[in-house]
């Protein structure tokens, strides 16, 4: 039995892993399509603006911690 609790642990995490990327592709095509759609920005304008303002959004949480009262107020 514990010899398939760490594949078993691995494969979950792997699955966890998969369904996060997914998510944030989908997330992401929804906003840039908006902006494009709208034709506020040209697509690959769009593009970059969501990677900048990503990438930008782990260095704000990592910054200031208040960020985190949402997330840490839902988890009580």
């Amino acid at each position: 039995m514990h010899e398939l609790a760490f594949p078993l642990l691995v494969g979950l995490i792997a699955v966890a892993l998969a369904f996060d990327y997914l998510n944030g592709l989908h997330d992401a095509a929804n906003s840039i399509a908006t902006v494009v759609a709208t034709r506020l920005l040209s697509p690959v304008k769009a593009v970059l603006f969501a990677a900048v303002f990503n990438f930008a959004a782990y260095f704000l949480t990592i910054m200031f911690p208040s960020l985190h009262a949402v997330a840490e107020t839902i988890g009580k």
